[in-house]
């Protein structure tokens, strides 16, 4: 991740943002707004582009001071190598203060039961995990890098979203945000997820990584790497996953155009190797990119629904 530029200036008279500046100028204003109005605010960032670009941005909002609050990752322990490795260079780089909630440790601690099986993923462990490092901080905003577009349940929140003293959501609870007025008020042990990308597509994600010129962890581009097919999505063999009877790994030209826990990430197979050629490749595509790499994602037609509001992301 290169070092931020100064955040876009207010537009003179006659001026008109770009769509991405007008973007930008809503997320750096979210921002501060709520870095203005709450005592302890922290930042999901797990190291995947959207993150990665929410915490450009954020560093362009309070530039040249450093970030005024920490970042947080949720970790299942079967994360891809590459973007463990990106996290941290990040963290290193920014000198940023990086809270690690982990999913291995309420395992250990017997407050979770891990699924067994070939299909068995720590996916939805990460609830109760998020819950804890929240409570743990006395975090009471949640920056998150959850996009409208990517599915029909995260489409109903809020910039700021309110979440209950369990963490819970209530999707017909939603606060009005008529004039980008936001409303953050809420009780000791209630906390509101704040979504500064809201509005963002993956395209205009893509588009912004090129323009700025963004670095993000090298699966996001092609590469090489053993794969296996299953339910109509190729995922990474990795020492994560369990193969079914009949599965046999075989190498393929891929990129990843999400990135989550790996037993339940799929790729995709392209050939864009730099950010500008994936530009044209989502351009192009006419599939979200969690509909068409998330296995978690497939559970059921409310799926995302009902782990939002038990607290997911």
């Amino acid at each position: 991740m290169t070092a931020p530029s100064p955040p876009v200036p207010s537009s003179p008279p006659g001026y008109e943002l770009s769509h991405l500046g007008a973007l930008e100028a809503e997320a750096v204003h979210v921002f501060r707004e709520v870095a203005a109005t709450f005592e302890r605010p922290v930042l999901l960032f797990s190291g995947g582009k959207d993150s990665v670009v929410m915490l450009h941005v954020a560093a362009k909002a309070f530039w040249p001071a450093p970030l005024p609050f920490a970042v947080m990752h949720v970790d299942t322990g079967h994360n891809f190598d590459e973007v463990i490795e990106f996290r941290d260079t990040v963290v290193e780089r920014l000198g940023l203060r990086l809270v690690v909630a982990s999913v291995q440790d309420d395992l250990d601690a017997g407050r979770v039961v891990e699924d067994t099986g070939p299909r068995a993923s720590r996916n939805r462990l990460q609830t109760q995990t998020l819950l804890r490092g929240i409570r743990e901080g006395g975090f009471d905003a949640v920056f998150g890098g959850a996009r409208r577009d990517e599915e029909k349940a995260r489409a109903k929140e809020r910039v700021f979203s309110f979440r209950d003293e369990f963490g819970q959501w209530d999707p017909r609870g939603q606060r009005p945000e008529l004039w980008h007025l936001y409303n953050g008020k809420h009780r000791k042990g209630e906390h509101i997820r704040v979504f500064p990308l809201s509005n963002w597509t993956e395209l205009d994600i893509w588009q912004y990584i090129a323009d700025e010129r963004i670095e993000l962890p090298s699966i996001y581009y092609a590469h090489r790497r053993p794969v296996v097919a299953r339910d109509g999505m190729l995922l990474a063999h990795t020492r994560f996953l369990t193969l079914l009877p009949g599965e046999e790994p075989y190498e393929e030209l891929v990129r990843f155009r999400t990135v989550g826990d790996a037993t339940c990430t799929g790729c995709v197979e392209s050939s864009a190797a730099t950010a500008d050629a994936v530009v044209t490749e989502v351009a192009a595509s006419r599939i979200t990119e969690r509909g068409a790499t998330r296995a978690d994602d497939r559970i059921s037609e409310a799926g995302m629904e009902d782990r939002k509001k038990e607290g997911y992301f």
